[in-house]
């Protein structure tokens, strides 16, 4: 049938620039869909903005607190970053939910603390801000707290499973290649996996964290060291378990001044090979 019709079709000029035009908007969309500058360099207009709960001790902060004073760019050494205040809990979170993705972002940390140096990455996030601690969407953490880097944190009603060790703890799990597999929701050995190793870089220093999403898998990498792989996430739904498989992405004012100078996504069909070895 496709042979016949394209030997025996031949579109007037004018359609065939219509058609070239049509291809031409179809290869950019896909383009531009694939890989993507979550931050763009300028402003936050991509983004949304809510203010939670105030930080223990911190109330007449979070009084003070507004969206702009929470989350600003702001021009260092003469590069745009994203500055986090952190004197409230807050949410900054796509407008957009993605799926199948590879997501890289780039932060440090500031000098003021209030409390401890907490945020995270958060992902697969759906459904109204405030369900997770009066702030958050339901999300599955990428825990990006100073000397936790790499964690995971089940927020809401989201579940996993995990191949663990476990720790001192009664519930203290950290991931293992060679560990046995468990689930880890609110009902299922806890909402916090511990990640294989350190590879956090000294305060100050610039960090870097991959983020890699497939279907109900997701990997932490940190600073190029794989720390974490979760498989079958999940959110839990009248007893039932649903696959998560994607939802929107928030970066969270949690305690600590923080600086994200890149942040970018782009679209993957599998896991890397060399990921899973």
């Amino acid at each position: 049938m496709g042979q016949f019709f394209f030997a025996n079709f031949k579109p007037k000029p004018t359609i065939m620039k219509n058609l070239i035009f049509i291809l031409t908007l179809c290869l950019l969309s896909t383009a531009t869909f694939s890989q993507k500058q979550l931050f763009n360099g300028k402003n936050l207009k991509n983004w949304d903005i809510f203010l939670g709960t105030p930080i223990s001790g911190y109330e007449d902060l979070a009084k003070k607190a507004t969206r702009e004073s929470t989350y600003q760019v702001v021009k260092i050494d003469g590069n745009k970053m994203i500055h986090i205040s952190g004197d409230i809990n807050a949410s900054l979170a796509t407008k957009t939910e993605y799926e199948n993705y590879h997501l890289h972002l780039e932060f440090k940390w500031g000098e003021k603390v209030y409390g401890k140096r907490n945020s995270g990455l958060l992902y697969h996030s759906y459904g109204p801000f405030g369900v997770a601690f009066g702030t958050w969407m339901a999300n599955i953490e990428h825990q990006l707290m100073h000397d936790n880097l790499g964690d995971t944190y089940l927020m809401a009603n989201t579940w996993c499973e995990t191949n663990v060790k476990k720790g001192d703890g009664e519930k203290t799990f950290f991931y293992s290649p060679e560990g046995k597999t468990m689930a880890f929701s609110e009902t299922d050995n806890g909402r916090s996996i511990k990640k294989m190793k350190d590879a956090e870089k000294p305060l100050g220093e610039w960090n870097t964290v991959d983020l890699f999403c497939f279907g109900q898998t997701a990997i932490h990498v940190v600073n190029g060291q794989l720390v974490m792989v979760n498989t079958n996430c999940s959110k839990i739904e009248n007893g039932k378990k649903i696959p998560l498989t994607k939802g929107k992405i928030q970066l969270q004012s949690e305690g600590g001044e923080f600086f994200i100078r890149k942040v970018e996504i782009e679209n993957i069909k599998e896991i890397p090979v060399e990921l899973l070895r």
